[in-house]
């Protein structure tokens, strides 16, 4: 059901429409009541949220609720834990319109962060409660939120739900919301129903596949009965149900009926969540313990640049796992192709590569587009690629990064970046490198961005950076503060502990770009030429 508003007449809600040069969008009613129900049950007892939760899904209070940004955080931090350092968070109020604003860039900054696609969001436009745009950041982060879990290192079991003509690494790369279906259409053939679930809108409308499927994970708390009703009651008797399971009471009846895909996947993925009805057996778990059994390092470094790759907002592309996903070079060319607009010559490129022959053909081509660029990549062959040689694979894309976040700056290089920074400190310490052994400590760090802007850093929160934990403090407080300016950085606390030169190097040439551009929201853009030639095809 759409909200209709005085703007414009009910046969519109559908339509963005100017009036006065001014574009209203219509949303979802439903999205919104749900969106407030399961916030006010995921962040209940936090103290800095007492005078904003529970929020009334019956009203408008949800767009209030963001506008100073602290729920926003708050809610990043509920989704991917330890996202924001909570002692950056302007929580003290009452807030002025500066302290509101800094909490709104850092939860916009810490949403890419965790791999949500931030189009011209800004302050002002959460400030000014656009309820679209409200409603598609924060879908955005709970999506990621529910889906978070559904993977082989927290579910082994998942191993069974590969196709006999599958290998492994297909069922990896698959987003969660595949995963979701083949799970459910597991437990739908095992009760030897006839029917099957491709999608989350039409083919849940009726209830029926809910209420085998609940049965199925537990006929003692959730029977049959409901097949005999009429759909809204049957519909009813399915959230019923999913509350005797424990599955928090976030979705109506009414939701299911109206075949709303957004919430029925936050509904199924919440049932999956709390009773999944499958237990790992002892070679699922020794297989998924051998597959996830990754360098640490190296982990690290594939979600960082899993989530620099989505955020680039090339159409069509969303990375899910980063060794697989660009197997089949497609990715790996429209990368490039945002990097440098003109490069891929698409004419030369397998735009459907359905065969081996044909991934290493499109990899190869990465490959030789790279060395043209001026690439290290010795080595490094598009058969690596394809077989999914994880070191290989991120010292290519490394490349990338180090080349699109360079070009942003106007084309420095690591040695003016170092320069800049060391000479914008005025006092010490002073690092020599990003390999420098002092950088754990952040002293460098918080003094760089004090010369950006000196109220960002509270300095009664910055330790010595001796004992372990100050060193985690340091770092996880400076990556906060860096967002705070509005700096898109994807590294951890860890990289800066461990000193990796690539992340901190990027790190300082988002402190370089906001000091040098102005803060804004959004790191610019380089016009791209790789949707439109793909469209043309």
């Amino acid at each position: 059901m759409e909200r209709q508003t005085s703007l414009r007449p009910a046969e519109d809600r559908n339509k963005v429409e100017k009036e006065g040069g001014v574009g209203y969008h219509s949303f979802s009613n439903e999205e919104k009541k749900s969106f407030a129900d399961i916030i006010s049950f995921s962040l209940q007892g936090d103290a800095d949220l007492a005078e904003t939760l529970p929020i009334d899904p019956e009203n408008d209070s949800l767009f209030s609720a963001v506008t100073n940004g602290i729920l926003l955080c708050k809610l990043i931090n509920d989704a991917v834990p330890g996202t924001i350092d909570n002692r950056a968070i302007n929580t003290k109020k009452p807030l002025n319109i500066f302290q509101i604003k800094e909490n709104l860039t850092l939860a916009i900054s810490s949403a890419k962060a965790i791999g949500c696609v931030i189009i011209s969001i800004t302050p002002p436009l959460i400030i000014e409660k656009r309820e679209h745009i409200i409603l598609g950041i924060l879908w955005q982060i709970l999506r990621i939120r529910i889906a978070s879990k559904i993977n082989l290192k927290n579910h082994p079991y998942l191993i069974r739900l590969k196709h006999p003509d599958e290998e492994l690494a297909d069922l990896l790369k698959l987003p969660p919301e595949e995963i979701l279906l083949r799970w459910f259409n597991y437990h739908l053939k095992n009760a030897g129903h006839n029917r099957t679930v491709t999608n989350f809108s039409g083919d849940l409308k009726d209830a029926v596949n809910y209420t085998v499927l609940l049965n199925q994970l537990d006929p003692e708390k959730c029977d049959k009965s409901g097949l005999d009703l009429d759909e809204e009651k049957r519909a009813q008797k399915v959230i019923q149900d999913t509350k005797k399971l424990g599955v928090p009471p976030f979705v109506r009846g009414g939701d299911i009926r109206s075949g709303n895909p957004k919430l029925n996947l936050m509904l199924c993925a919440e049932i999956f969540n709390t009773c999944p009805g499958l237990k790992p057996t002892e070679e699922e778990l020794i297989e998924a313990a051998g597959l996830l059994n990754d360098d640490v390092g190296d982990s690290r470094e594939e979600r960082s640049f899993r989530m620099w790759v989505n955020s680039l907002n090339i159409e069509g592309i969303y990375v899910n796992n980063l060794y697989e996903d660009i197997k089949d070079g497609i990715v790996l060319l429209k990368v490039l192709e945002r990097i440098d607009p003109g490069c891929v010559d698409w004419k030369k490129a397998e735009l459907k590569p359905n065969m081996k022959i044909k991934k290493v053909s499109n990899c190869n081509y990465a490959v030789d587009i790279g060395k043209a660029m001026k690439f290290s990549l010795v080595g490094i062959g598009g058969v690596d690629l394809v077989d999914g040689k994880k070191k290989l694979t991120l010292a290519l894309i490394w490349q990338m990064v180090r080349k699109h976040t360079l070009a942003l700056l106007g084309g420095w290089t690591e040695e003016k970046l170092l320069e800049w920074a060391v000479q914008r400190v005025p006092k010490e310490p002073k690092i020599t490198s990003f390999k420098d052994k002092t950088i754990p400590d952040c002293k460098f760090l918080f003094n760089l961005i004090s010369t950006i802007e000196p109220k960002i850093i509270n300095w009664e929160l910055v330790t010595q950076g001796q004992t372990p934990e100050e060193v985690e403090n340091n770092c996880k407080y400076v990556i906060s503060a860096a967002r705070k300016l509005g700096a898109t950085i994807f590294l951890v606390w860890e990289d800066i502990k461990d000193v990796n030169p690539k992340m901190i190097m990027t790190l300082v040439a988002a402190l370089v770009h906001i000091a040098t551009k102005g803060k804004q929201e959004e790191m610019p853009d380089i016009t791209h030429k790789t949707d439109q030639v793909e469209k043309e095809k």
